[in-house]
């Protein structure tokens, strides 16, 4: 079964996630950073045909394999379109070895006690249906936290342990991310929140899924260490969230056992004018950076 070879492989192989789910609010900076201009579309349907075709260009670049990297987390429509003619799922784990995921998420509330939490999903089922007859191993949903108060952060945690319930009740593995920004007046006493709730959280589970945690790069190193080793998590991961990629990596290297799930740090040297090899060469050069800084023994 497919399902067991993602599941040996995202516990236990050396390797990273790529980060390629943008969606509509970040997608014309996401295209600017590529070279395109605004001016380059007037539709939606324009714009994220543009973006479909960048990620397809990543994606199928010679470098980009499950040998560095583990999985590729996808949006919606990325999910359901296509490379050549075959469904951008299959391709990813089919040709290139990359286990493929889903970002569910559908924006954020305004801010409220420090935090943002996800706002309501009301094609969730609709998408979990496509997700596994697609063949996705598993999700991502990201909410936000900017201060340390504990309500908040207690009421972010709530609210993504009880959408990893319902998504691992259809046998996906389900990515949690609570984003605390990078630019927090705070950003340690809220991790130090954050990592007490996470390990609560954990140690209530029901039922015996696995899930997985999509981090911030802590300002204290090893911060999430115990949560790595927690028999219920498959993986900690962290994203870029604003820093350069060296930057980034640097940090990254400092937390044994987390592995990196970038997305502009992973692709902030490409642009659309290079040439196929010029590309492959950048992509090539952005793995091997951060696929170092993913394999820091625990």
């Amino acid at each position: 079964m497919p399902i067991d070879q993602m599941r040996k492989n995202m516990s236990e192989n050396a390797g990273f996630i790529a980060a390629l789910d943008q969606s509509g609010g970040s997608t014309p900076g996401a295209l600017r950073h590529y070279g395109i201009p605004d001016s380059a579309y007037s539709t939606d349907d324009q714009m994220f045909a543009l973006m479909h075709e960048m990620r397809v260009r990543v994606i199928t670049a010679p470098t980009f394999t499950g040998r560095k990297i583990l999985a590729a987390i996808l949006f919606e429509q990325t999910m359901n379109g296509l490379v050549n003619d075959t469904p951008v799922p299959t391709y990813l784990w089919q040709e290139k070895g990359v286990v493929p995921f889903l970002k569910v998420d559908k924006g954020l509330e305004a801010e409220a006690g420090g935090v943002q939490m996800m706002k309501p999903i009301p094609t969730l089922e609709a998408m979990l249906d496509q997700a596994v007859s697609k063949g996705i191993y598993g999700t991502k949903a990201r909410s936000v936290i900017r201060l340390a108060e504990r309500e908040g952060v207690a009421a972010i945690v709530k609210q993504q342990f009880t959408l990893a319930e319902q998504i691992a009740a259809r046998g996906l593995v389900p990515i949690m991310e609570p984003e605390v920004l990078i630019k927090s007046p705070d950003k340690a006493g809220a991790e130090a929140l954050l990592h007490d709730e996470l390990h609560r959280g954990l140690d209530a589970l029901p039922g015996d899924y696995q899930v997985m945690i999509k981090v911030s790069i802590p300002e204290k190193a090893d911060l999430y260490l115990d949560l790595i080793k927690h028999p219920r998590v498959q993986r900690v991961v962290a994203l870029s969230g604003g820093y350069p990629r060296d930057e980034a990596c640097q940090l990254l290297a400092a937390n044994h056992g987390m592995i990196a799930s970038f997305s502009r740090a992973l692709l902030e040297d490409l642009r659309y004018t290079m040439t196929d090899a010029d590309f492959d060469a950048a992509l090539a050069k952005s793995i091997d950076q951060i696929f170092k800084a993913s394999t820091q023994k625990v």
